[in-house]
């Protein structure tokens, strides 16, 4: 079964998505999300209660001069309290005379909380989400009813479960939502529930869906709920939320639209997903999960050598989707399990035109797999392996020379530790020397080097750490370990990776920032071969060659044993 109606995506990210832990953004930044969330394609954004705190005020006052195109508000409350009427109810009142069209209201559907939170009885819970929906309407409100632990009350009570939503329904309800708060249904039950539902409504309303992740089931509840029948769903991008969090948009989306044919956004705006996320994601203070389906960075990653060389071949033997159709790209991960077509066609998708092509594949692999056994990790660092890869080409990868460095850290009597670094570094025959302070060892370090080669490449300002990561990787030589230092740089328009590793922490961070530097700057400075932005489409490239005497090439070999060690 398909819906009846048309469907509505419902995002509440701006109020269900709030209550993940740690999560705080501004007015400014709320309203930034409400902006990209509509820009997507969302029909519905809850905005939230504007009684409940003065920043919902305020952002309530300033997102209705705020266009949002094709975008509805909702605003959200309960239905009227214990012992009142709906029109003395504080609550449906700032309900009723926000600005937002639509008032979604969350009421009590299973008797347990009827008994216990409300205190009250059957049939007064009943009246009360009746008069609330009723009252609503007469104030010119299209009105959505959230039937709270829905599939809790209906695999308690199913008969009172289901007059709950037949009182918002007669009350003039335009659609009741099926929440699985506490998270814990399955999408069989989900699906014998729908169906239930919509059967016994026989179109009254449309139904909606409203699910957590507790069970790691969100997604597909909301999908197989859509199947059996509801039009609705709601969900938050990235599935913020409380506890495990909520239905994840983001794979909501491209799953309706391009796994069950249900026309919910358009393809461009489709192709704005990846983008969304991460948006979202940075907007938040959260780091974006890179194994996040559809728009993680590594959610069209392939490391196997037998996944990649089939992938160069036909990108459906491993891609379930094109990944250009919700905004994200391919990516090659280099690693010991790769083979001589893998270094190959990295070397090609880089820009490099190459005339001995497997001998530097041969070079290039055995150097990585060299440096990987000691600690490296190219995998995620990419500029780390193209300065090798040029380096193996002779082409220009040092543009300073270091001399010496010196880190001095002070603890001080008052408790204040500080850290002073002094570089001397060459630069075109130049020597120059400089000494900064930091917050740490690292930092005062990345300081020093900056100053000593700004002279020479002001581009270093537009160069940022963003992330800086230690990894020990001799866990019982203890504070003695080897350590695996990765730090990801940013110049505002492209990000790249880089590896340190060594005994000494900041000797690793040292190559890794670099390896950093140096990156960012020649690609900045235009040096040769440096690809300005983003590897080229997969169909530029040629196909990798079959082995010449029907065996197995070196990718294929490594894809095996991959192969065998996932099962």
């Amino acid at each position: 079964m398909t819906p009846a109606r048309p469907l509505i995506l419902y995002d509440t990210t701006l109020r269900d998505g709030m209550q993940r832990e740690g999560m705080s953004v501004s007015v400014d930044e709320k309203l930034r999300i409400a902006v990209r969330v509509a820009d997507l394609g969302v029909k519905v954004i809850e905005g939230g209660f504007p009684g409940s705190n003065p920043k919902d005020e305020e952002f309530f006052r300033k997102l209705q001069r705020q266009a949002l195109g094709d975008a509805e508000v909702a605003v959200f409350g309960m239905t009227r309290g214990r012992g009142a009427t709906a029109d003395n109810d504080r609550q449906l009142r700032v309900l009723a005379d926000c600005w937002a069209p639509i008032a979604t209201v969350v009421g009590k559907t299973w008797d347990l909380h009827v008994q216990k939170v409300l205190r009250v009885d059957r049939d007064e819970n009943l009246r009360m989400i009746a008069e609330s929906v009723g009252f609503l309407r007469r104030q010119g409100k299209r009105v959505f009813y959230d039937a709270e632990h829905f599939f809790d009350a209906y695999a308690a009570h199913p008969e009172y479960a289901l007059a709950c939503l037949r009182a918002a329904a007669e009350a003039g309800a335009e659609s009741v939502c099926l929440c699985d708060t506490n998270g814990a249904a399955l999408p069989m039950m989900v699906a014998e529930a729908v169906e239930h539902v919509v059967s016994a409504l026989g179109g009254a309303c449309g139904v909606g869906i409203h699910a957590h992740n507790d069970a790691g089931c969100a997604v597909a509840n909301s999908l197989v709920a859509v199947a059996h029948g509801a039009h609705l769903v709601q969900g938050t991008i990235n599935g913020y939320g409380e506890r495990c969090g909520n239905a994840d948009l983001c794979s909501i989306i491209p799953a309706l639209k391009l796994k069950m044919g249900i026309d919910c956004v358009s393809g461009a705006d489709l192709a704005k997903l990846t983008d969304t996320a991460h948006f979202v994601a940075e907007l938040c203070n959260v780091a974006p999960d890179p194994h996040q389906p559809y728009v993680g960075h590594n959610a069209f990653a392939h490391k196997g050598g037998m996944h990649i060389a089939a992938v160069e071949r036909d990108p459906a033997t491993f891609e379930h989707i094109a990944p250009a159709l919700v905004g994200n790209s391919p990516r090659v991960l280099l690693s010991e399990l790769s083979g001589r077509a893998t270094i190959a066609q990295r070397v090609r998708r880089l820009g490099y035109p190459v005339s001995e092509e497997k001998e530097l594949a041969d070079r290039l692999l055995k150097r990585i797999k060299e440096k990987e056994h000691i600690g490296y990790h190219y995998e995620a660092a990419d500029a780390s392996f193209e300065l090798l890869l040029r380096a193996e080409l002779g082409l220009k990868v040092e543009l300073f020379h270091l001399e010496t460095f010196r880190i001095i850290v002070e603890k001080r009597e008052d408790g204040e530790t500080t850290s002073e670094a002094t570089v001397k570094v060459h630069v075109d025959g130049e020597r120059y020397l400089e000494t900064a302070e930091g917050n740490g060892p690292v930092n005062a370090l990345d300081k020093a080097l900056r100053m000593a080669i700004e002279r020479r490449f002001p581009e270093v300002h537009d160069i940022r750490l963003i992330n800086y990561s230690v990894r020990i990787l001799d866990e019982d030589r203890g504070t003695a370990a080897t350590t695996r230092v990765l730090i990801d740089s940013s110049d505002g328009h492209d990000t790249w990776g880089s590896v340190g590793v060594g005994e000494n922490v900041v000797e690793a961070s040292w190559q890794a920032l670099v390896d950093s530097i140096s990156y960012g700057l020649l690609r900045r400075l235009g040096e040769e071969r440096v690809p300005a932005g983003g590897e080229p489409d997969r169909e530029q490239h040629s196909e990798p060659e079959p082995a010449s005497d029907g065996s197995m090439d070196d990718d294929q070999e490594a894809g095996r044993d991959d192969y065998r060690e996932t099962r």
